[in-house]
Parts: C-alpha cells; structure tokens; sequence
C-alpha cells in the first residue's frame, strides 16, 4: 500500500513540476501571441482614398521557436520567427521569405506596451542601422514607427501607421 502512495506522491510532483515548466515556457511567449489575428494597416503616407492594407498573422509555437506567417491582401509574405534571448523580454528575430531568402537575424526587445525591432545591414562597407517601434494601445492597436540611421544615433523616420484588429484572436 505504501508503495501504491509513493508512486502516486511521485507521479503528483513530477506533473506538477512538468505543468510548471510548460506554464513557465508560455509566459516567455505570451506577448508575441498578441500578433495573432487580422489587422488593418493604414501607413502615414497612404494617398487620400487609398485602401489600407490587411495583414493576416497566423502564429504557432512548435519547440523553441514561434513563429507566424504573414499574408498581406491574400499573398503571403515572409514568415516571421522568434526566439528567446538570455534576457527576459528579448527575442531574436529572423524574416524568411516564400522564395526561402533570409533577411539575418534581428532583435526585439519588448518592455511593457513597447517594442523595439532593431538590426542592421552592410550596404557598400557601411553599416546602415534599421529599428521599428511598435507602441500598442491594448490588444488591438498598434501605431507603429520604421526609423534607419548611419551612426545607431541620429535616426531618420522612413515610415509610420496604425494598425487595427479587424478579426477576433484565435488562441
């Protein structure tokens, strides 16, 4: 009888300890499930009458990665993979494209309603730095800034807008 108790105490700490570990794993991604769903994105710059654009993110989790593919007005567009740094709320970043190219590996940095996007590229022996802020306003907004710059210091605005949750979160 005692060896029946045993092996139950056993079996109750080891699954609690596994549902601890999944539930521990979750919260690293739980921000980045915020992108699931259909959005409306109005660019700053879109002409008068213009149509804003629609964004479809269908986002997994499979091991260590999280990933969502990106369909922009019904033609997918590059599938966006995250994985946790050392650091809590940083992610690396990699953009692959429907022809299998690669961007390079980026970094976002999210602090509270804030995200930071940031990377770099050499272009002609220079070093040209690109960061994308995403401020969002709960769950459903998000007014986003592109931004690129020669020194990491002086940067120069290259594209903003809104985007809007137009279909409900699938998770």
């Amino acid at each position: 009888m005692w060896r029946y108790c045993l092996r139950s105490l056993v079996l109750v700490v080891v699954a609690s300890l596994a549902a601890g570990v999944v539930h521990a794993a979750d919260a690293v991604y739980a921000p980045l499930w915020l992108y699931q769903g259909t959005w409306r994105v109005s660019r700053s710059d879109l002409a008068a009458g213009a149509k804003p654009d629609e964004l479809k993110n269908q986002c997994a989790l499979l091991g260590k990665y999280f990933a969502c593919q990106q369909t922009i007005n019904g033609q997918a567009g590059a599938l966006v993979i995250f994985i946790p740094a050392a650091a809590a709320g940083h992610y690396y970043t990699q953009n692959v494209r429907v022809d299998g190219f690669a961007s390079g590996r980026g970094n976002l940095e999210i602090a509270g309603d804030r995200w930071t996007y940031s990377s770099t590229r050499d272009e002609s022996g220079k070093t040209v730095y690109y960061r994308t802020t995403n401020a969002f306003t709960g769950k459903n907004r998000i007014h986003f800034e592109s931004a690129e710059s020669n020194d990491g210091k002086n940067w120069k605005v290259t594209g903003s807008g809104d985007e809007v949750r137009v279909g409900a979160v699938a998770r």
